[in-house]
């Protein structure tokens, strides 16, 4: 069948289509639940109620969990956003010994069991003092987050082209303007999306949050496993339901920031040309 025909384009139309059903269907699923009046999480739904949201404002338990999130989730982002920006910067140079190796070892974290580094972090924090803290927290989510800001920003650099920041440094910039005046701003879009990526890694934690975070620092992710386990409500759903809208507006907010910047360095390159 040649690759072109109208028989193969349908089959990856369609394949493409389970594969996104496959993906999404589970979070369409549980979307609807939120509005359910019922004290029941199971469909059929028997009337529309927005009284889980008000659950979510009115309990000192699930209002504390939010704020905690949004605490400990910006804590992560701008930490992990700072040290995975830095280290991208740094393995870009090819001249740098053991590059690979040091890039292997950022992203260990990606791959490395959560249960294993929460283990980890449980003793390591007990001997520092950093146990049951938010400090202990933020730093917790930043190691999680911070391969995703690496492999982000990465592949932005690599989008530069490196014969503008030495024209640069050829007309008499210092490497501290050329990165704030040229390497920033092209790779901006990398480092918005690694944020967004940061901050929704930080949100959706749980494993490492059951080992470092103490009774003050439940987190609503730590809520919703806890609440999952001791009585399936509702207010699950309308906590996932935050979630999700979240996640997507910060998507969005990052998507729009790089479209926006994408056009302005076409706008520059056609009338530099």
């Amino acid at each position: 069948m040649a690759a072109n025909s109208p028989a193969f384009r349908a089959g990856q139309i369609v394949f493409g289509a389970a594969v996104v059903f496959f993906l999404v269907a589970p979070i369409i699923a549980i979307l609807p639940l939120a509005f359910n009046s019922s004290v029941f999480l199971n469909y059929p739904i028997e009337s529309f109620s927005s009284r889980w949201f008000v659950e979510l404002q009115t309990s000192e338990t699930w209002r504390r969990s939010i704020i905690n999130s949004l605490i400990i989730g910006c804590g992560a982002t701008a930490l992990s956003t700072v040290i995975g920006t830095l280290a991208a910067l740094g393995l870009r140079h090819a001249r740098l010994p053991f590059a690979s190796l040091l890039r292997v070892m950022f992203l260990l974290p990606m791959v490395v069991p959560a249960v294993v580094l929460g283990v980890g972090m449980q003793i390591l924090y007990t001997r520092l003092g950093l146990a049951s803290t938010y400090l202990g927290v933020i730093v917790a989510h930043a190691v999680l987050c911070v391969p995703f800001v690496i492999v982000s920003v990465s592949a932005s650099l690599g989008g530069i082209d490196g014969s503008i920041e030495r024209a640069a440094s050829s007309l008499g910039a210092n490497p501290a303007t050329v990165f704030r005046r040229i390497t920033l701003p092209l790779a901006l879009p990398g480092v918005i999306s690694g944020a967004v990526f940061a901050f929704a890694t930080s949100l959706d934690e749980v494993v490492i949050t059951l080992f470092v975070a103490g009774p003050n620092q439940r987190t609503l992710a730590r809520q919703m496993f806890a609440s999952i386990r001791e009585n399936v409500s509702p207010t699950v759903a309308a906590a996932a339901f935050l979630l999700i809208i979240g996640t997507l507006c910060l998507a969005g907010l990052a998507g729009l920031l790089r479209w926006r910047q994408n056009r302005l360095a076409k706008a520059a390159a056609s009338e530099a040309g």
